[in-house]
């Protein structure tokens, strides 16, 4: 998904809950979380390491931990960079864990990652996500994120999605954009 623009609104979350950059030794926090929240992936210390080296002070530019009232980091994300295209961030390895998904937590979090992505000079951003993502997708998109309809493979995928996200009623803004989308690349 693309977002060709970065203005989102910074939005805090309710308390108790805040937002803080990344600390020397949260590589176990990021690990515990993404392996309770994401089950279609393996995580291993050299999972981090390969998405993000190990240069401390790029870390603590770039990733957010989402705390809960007692400060234990419980959701993450980062805004990383293309080093081919210092214009374009991305949204990388967003994840919450499951007790405290679908409460409005997400939103402050990825704000939190979009506007570090202004301040460190990104004037538009991307994240890759599975399309069997409903939820999360309806949040992008509610962040100005668009789906990226290049190639025959991603237009199939995006096709799989209106049928899967059918009934749910978050995702009304974006079947309308996808059935206008897809519908206007067909003829």
């Amino acid at each position: 998904m693309d977002c060709p623009v970065l203005d989102q609104a910074l939005i805090l979350p309710r308390p108790p809950f805040s937002i803080r950059a990344y600390e020397p030794g949260d590589e176990a926090a990021w690990l515990d979380i993404h392996r309770e929240a994401d089950v279609y992936n393996v995580f291993r210390l050299e999972t981090f390491r390969q998405q993000f080296g190990e240069d401390r002070e790029v870390l603590h530019q770039r990733q957010a931990y989402l705390l809960d009232g007692e400060g234990c980091p419980i959701g993450t994300a980062t805004a990383w960079f293309q080093p081919e295209d210092s214009t374009l961030g991305r949204i990388h390895w967003v994840a919450i864990r499951p007790v405290y998904q679908g409460v409005g937590l997400a939103k402050p979090l990825l704000a939190w990652v979009c506007d570090r992505l202004r301040e460190l000079g990104h004037t538009r951003a991307y994240l890759t996500t599975s399309t069997a993502r409903v939820p999360a997708i309806c949040l992008y998109f509610g962040l100005g994120f668009r789906p990226c309809l290049e190639g025959t493979g991603r237009q199939l995928d995006w096709r799989d999605f209106l049928v899967r996200a059918q009934d749910e009623p978050r995702a009304t803004a974006v079947r309308a954009y996808l059935a206008a989308t897809l519908d206007g690349q067909a003829g």
